[in-house]
């Protein structure tokens, strides 16, 4: 007989993901923008019975934001090296039949950093094959998260705030209003990559409004430029001329990737949802 089936929830601030699982199968799936910060003090348990009502009346499994001091209920965190066994066992249980996901902290060199919901992305991609036991996984998005696998352990990892400093720039700064165009991989991006690389960043920022006023770059490129630069930086801090596996959208996914060969390295494409879904399953294993 196999294992019941279970509905894994990856519970993010603005969005939600919810699958129903059979034997690491996806039976049923739905997608929504019922993040944390949509539901009301109090409300969760009727989000649960929602989800229930629309994917089936199965235990549930949830992971991300909804297990953060700002969600449901706060899981804590699980310390590097965080292993698969190690996050299983620390889950909560707030009603019956329903686990949280405790996220993952990391500290080093007297700077703490912290991760919730990216673990089971991670430990899933072990678990799939997606990416050897040791490796070094990026996570690119508002918050890019790298990782550094450890025999299929989360041994260290680091977050950089490329996405969010992009969207802040675009909207907030001065050099914002020529940062109009669609950002896509070519000259500017490969321009930037290559100036965020060699640093002096913010130098270069500035730049990119001098460089529309002399005609030294077409406006239309600049959020291309800005884009590269600070990809551009993230990439060499954490990955120069390293193998990286990517987690990403193919949008980010491709941008990244091209940034990571510009720097001599190799990017490595992952599904993933297959990855989430690997994750979830084998979390669901190791506590059932």
């Amino acid at each position: 007989m196999g294992q019941r089936d279970f509905i894994a929830v990856d519970w993010g601030t603005t969005n939600r993901r919810a699958y129903r699982l059979r034997e690491g199968v996806v039976i049923d799936s739905m997608a929504d923008g019922r993040g944390v910060t949509a539901v009301a003090p109090g409300g969760f348990e009727q989000e649960v019975a929602q989800l229930r009502a629309r994917l089936g009346d199965v235990p549930m499994l949830l992971a991300g934001m909804v297990g953060s001091n700002r969600g449901w209920v706060d899981a804590g965190y699980v310390a590097t090296p965080a292993t698969l066994e190690r996050i299983a066992a620390a889950m909560v249980t707030p009603m019956e039949d329903v686990r949280i996901i405790p996220g993952i902290s990391h500290v080093a060199d007297g700077r703490g950093d912290v991760m919730r919901g990216e673990e089971v992305q991670l430990l899933g991609a072990m678990c799939a094959g997606l990416a050897p036991r040791d490796a070094v996984l990026c996570q690119p998005g508002t918050h890019c998260k790298w990782a550094w696998m450890t025999d299929g352990a989360i041994a260290r990892f680091v977050t950089a705030m490329t996405g969010e400093m992009f969207a802040l720039l675009k909207k907030h700064a001065l050099i914002g209003q020529e940062m109009t165009g669609d950002v896509r991989p070519g000259d500017a991006f490969a321009d930037g990559v290559r100036d965020g690389a060699r640093g002096d960043v913010l130098a270069s920022l500035f730049s990119v409004r001098p460089a529309s006023l002399l005609g030294l770059r077409a406006r239309a490129d600049a959020a291309s430029y800005v884009s590269g630069l600070l990809i551009g930086a993230d990439c060499a801090a954490h990955a120069a001329g390293e193998r990286v596996h990517l987690l990403a959208d193919p949008t980010l996914g491709a941008l990244y990737a091209s940034a990571i060969a510009q720097l001599g390295g190799e990017a490595v494409r992952i599904d993933s949802q297959a990855a989430f879904i690997a994750g979830a399953t084998r979390l669901w294993e190791t506590m059932t």
